[in-house]
Order: structure tokens, then C-alpha cells, then sequence
């Protein structure tokens, strides 16, 4: 039942908006009656999720699969140190209710995938994408398009990040451009940055995870102008700001169709790229199993601990040596964590439709705290 009046101590909790004329009564009266889903409780869904939580949107879901690792501390500013290995999602939701327990969260702590996308995003107003996986972020733009929803986009690289409003609703039956307007293309997957390779600088998650929040608050209170057709691009080391003018395609919606027909139709099980647990490894190692071990990190993070008899090729180097990787045997492909080898083994069976391809489940992080306690933890 939607709220009509605001209680005493929630006057008393947001009388600096109920001060500010285009927020009022009315605007915080909004924000109490919706429904915003962060997707990724990392460095932009700390902030996001904080200052939401701090101006009174009254049901927050939040959706992470992962844990909290000690190399999150830097920016992911949710999380102390002594909850290291524990579920982002439901950490994240502890928190907040602490600050404010007169609210509503759901904590969702899974991969958002096609089996799920749709049934969790349908139960919110507003969507924001705090993920750094190209994957998630075509589908939640393929689900969110298809279901007539806004959502909020941020990126960061480095010292740079991106801002926009996405597939906003600009009156008379119009809507704003598409993650797929502004990015039609799909990157190729050795294209894709990751910040255990590039670094990130610590405070721009939380400058961009800000400006998402603030869009989101001006998304529902109506105040403002939205950057529903532009990209705002932001560079901390010069402390540049650039806005593009973007358009919605006309081909907006037949994209989004296609791309969840696609999504749908990805080869997985036996006929592609597989996970394996640590166990199961040091098991099929254990019986002498002739495995192919791809060390796919740098040379620094290889020379600080590796698999025995692991063979380096670090990412970069992975579309000019795929010739060294044999065809007749099980190719256990591994990083950090498992991020950067998961887009490897999606990029040689997309490349080569190799059939014989595991990415290890965690990563060497995965392996040292479970197989090997003696091996260097980074």
C-alpha cells in the first residue's frame, strides 16, 4: 500500500529535503513509496546504495553474488575488514538497515542471469547498474527496454568514469536511449578492462556511485533535469567533465528482443565452456589426469605463487598464442579470481568453439585458501 503521509520521525530524519521547496512533503512522500534494484554491491553500489538508503527510498533490492575480498577495502567503503569472505549482498543489507531500519531491502545474493533477470527486475521502478560485467550490463538493458523500465548506468576505468540515465521516459510515449544506442556493439572479451589489471583509483567509484544516486533521486521526485539523453564523462586527474548529446535508435527495442533471444540461446554444458571447483581439480590432479594449466595473469602476480607446471599467457597476449593452447586435452584456464579467465574461455570458444575449456572456479585466491594454505595470498 503506497504511503500517504510521512511520520513524525521521518520528518525529523529527512528535514533537510522537506526544506528544500522542489522536494517537500511530496518529493520525500515519493522516494518512501519506491522501488530501486542496485545490481552490484562493489565500488559504484556502496555509495549508491548508502545515500539511498540515507534519503528514505523506501524498498532497496540489492544483488551481488560475491564475497568480500581484502583488495575491495580501497574503494568498497560498505565493507571492514573482519568481514572478508562473507556475501557482499546480505553484509551490504546489514549495514544499511542499521542506518536506516525504517526501510525495506532485499538482498539478492546470486549472479543475475536469463534465468532470473527478469522475475527480480520486474519488482522495482527504477534499476541501477553498478556492475563492471559487460555481460550483466546488456542484459539488464535487454530486460529493462523490453519491460519498459529506466535504469541508471555508471562505469568507471582508472581515474574516468560514465554516467547516463537509460531507456528514461520522456513523455508523450517516448523513451531515452539504450545502453545499446549508446554501445551497440558487444566488446570483444580480450577488450574488456578489468581493474585487477588496470587499477582504479580509490574515490572514483564513490564520486561516480554519487552522481548515479543523485540521478536516481531526481528520477523519482521528478526535480532537475536527468541526464536522459547524455553521457556524462568525468576524468578525476584533470577533473574534466564532458557531456554527449545521445539518441535513441530507432531499432532500440528489436535490439533488446534479439539480445535476450541470444542471451538465451548461449551455448553452455558439455558443448562450451565449463567451471570447475578447486576440489574437483586437485581430485583429476591427484590421479595423474594429463591437464593443460593457462595461467592467465601478469608476470608479477605469476612469479608471486602459481599452479605447478602452469603455462603463463597473460590476457593480452592470449589472440597471438592461441595456437599454443592444445585441442586434445582439458585446458584448466585460471586468474585471480576468476574473472579474467572466464572471459578467456569465452573468448577461444567464441573464437574456436574449443570444447575442452574450464575456467577454475575462484581463481588461485580460491585455490590457496582451500587446497594450498602455504601458497602467497594476494
Amino acid at each position: 500500500m503506497e504511503a500517504t503521509t510521512l511520520l513524525p520521525a521521518e520528518k525529523q530524519r529527512y528535514q533537510k529535503h522537506l526544506n528544500l521547496p522542489e522536494i517537500g512533503t511530496k518529493g520525500q512522500l515519493r522516494l518512501k513509496n519506491a522501488r530501486v534494484l542496485v545490481i552490484g554491491a562493489g565500488g559504484l553500489g556502496c555509495p549508491v546504495l548508502l545515500y539511498l538508503t540515507a534519503a528514505g527510498v523506501g524498498t532497496i533490492g540489492v544483488i551481488d553474488p560475491d564475497v568480500v575480498d581484502l583488495s575491495n577495502l580501497q574503494r568498497q567503503v560498505l565493507y571492514t575488514t573482519d568481514e572478508v569472505g562473507k556475501p557482499k549482498a546480505k553484509i551490504a543489507v546489514s549495514h544499511l538497515n542499521r542506518l536506516n531500519p525504517d526501510l525495506t531491502f532485499d538482498a539478492y545474493a546470486v549472479a543475475l542471469d536469463i534465468s532470473n533477470a527478469r522475475s527480480i527486475i520486474e519488482g522495482y521502478d527504477i534499476v541501477i547498474d553498478c556492475t563492471d560485467n559487460f555481460k550483466v550490463r546488456y542484459l539488464v538493458n535487454d530486460v529493462c527496454v523490453t519491460l519498459g523500465k529506466p535504469f541508471v548506468y555508471g562505469a568507471i576505468h582508472r581515474f574516468e568514469g560514465q554516467v547516463a540515465v537509460l531507456n528514461a521516459d520522456l513523455g508523450d510515449g517516448r523513451r531515452g536511449p539504450t545502453y545499446r544506442c549508446l554501445f551497440p556493439e558487444y566488446p570483444n572479451e580480450m577488450e574488456i578492462p578489468n581493474c585487477n589489471d588496470t587499477g582504479v583509483l580509490g574515490v572514483l567509484p564513490g564520486v561516480i556511485g554519487t552522481y548515479q544516486a543523485n540521478e536516481v533521486i531526481k528520477l523519482i521526485t521528478g526535480i532537475g533535469q536527468p541526464l536522459h539523453e547524455h553521457l556524462l564523462m568525468v576524468d578525476l586527474l584533470t577533473m574534466n567533465q564532458q557531456k554527449i548529446k545521445t539518441k535513441r535508435r530507432i531499432d532500440a527495442e528489436e535490439l533488446a528482443r534479439e539480445g535476450l533471444v541470444s542471451a538465451g540461446a548461449r551455448p553452455i554444458g558439455a558443448s562450451g565452456p565449463q567451471k570447475i571447483s578447486v576440489q574437483e581439480l586437485a581430485d583429476r590432479l591427484a590421479l595423474g589426469e594429463d591437464l593443460f594449466l593457462l595461467d592467465v595473469r601478469e608476470r608479477p602476480e605469476y612469479d608471486l605463487c602459481h599452479l605447478e607446471g602452469a603455462v603463463l599467457i597473460p590476457v593480452s597476449m592470449i589472440p597471438n598464442n592461441r595456437k599454443r593452447i592444445p585441442t586434445d586435452r582439458p585446458v584448466i584456464v585460471y586468474c585471480h579470481h576468476g574473472i579474467r579467465s572466464d572471459n578467456v574461455v569465452q573468448y577461444l570458444y567464441a573464437q574456436g568453439g574449443l570444447t575442452n575449456l574450464y575456467n577454475l572456479d575462484g581463481g588461485i585466491n580460491a585455490w590457496a585458501r582451500t587446497i594450498e594454505p602455504e601458497m602467497v595470498v594476494y
